[in-house]
C-alpha cells in the first residue's frame, strides 16, 4: 500500500489530503479568474499557465489515493466551498453574501450527512 493510500485510510489524513486538493483547485481557478479579467498581455498568459499547472497538481492529489470516490468527494465539496470563500476574500476582496452563507450552510449540512450517516 502506497504512503498516500495509508494516509487517506486515516480520517484525519483523508481530511488533510482533501484540504490540500481543495486549496489547489481554488488557487488554480483563481489564476484563471485573474487571467480572464484582471490581466493583460504576458501577465494573462502567465496567469493562465499557472492555473493549468496548479489544476494539474490538484487533479493528481485528489485522484492518486484509492478511496470511496463518491463519499469522500462529496465531503470534498464542503472543503472546496470553504476554500473558495477564503480565496474570494483574500485574493479578490469579496465578502460572502447572505445567500452564500445560506447555501453554504446547506453544503456543509450535506457534507456532514455524507460523512457521518451510517447506512
Amino acid at each position: 500500500m502506497s504512503f498516500l493510500n495509508r494516509l487517506v485510510a486515516n480520517p484525519l489524513g483523508a481530511f488533510s489530503v482533501l484540504s490540500v486538493a481543495a486549496f489547489l483547485e481554488v488557487w488554480g481557478d483563481s489564476f484563471f479568474q485573474a487571467s480572464f479579467y484582471r490581466s493583460a498581455g504576458l501577465g494573462r498568459v502567465l496567469a493562465f499557465a499557472a492555473g493549468a499547472v496548479v489544476l494539474a497538481c490538484y487533479g493528481s492529489v485528489v485522484n492518486v489515493p484509492q478511496w470511496d470516490f463518491g463519499k469522500l468527494l462529496g465531503v470534498y465539496v464542503v472543503l472546496f466551498f470553504v476554500m473558495a470563500q477564503l480565496m474570494a476574500r483574500v485574493r479578490f476582496g469579496q465578502s460572502p453574501t447572505p445567500s452564500i452563507y445560506a447555501g453554504g450552510a446547506l453544503i456543509v449540512a450535506g457534507g456532514l450527512v455524507i460523512a457521518f450517516w451510517k447506512g
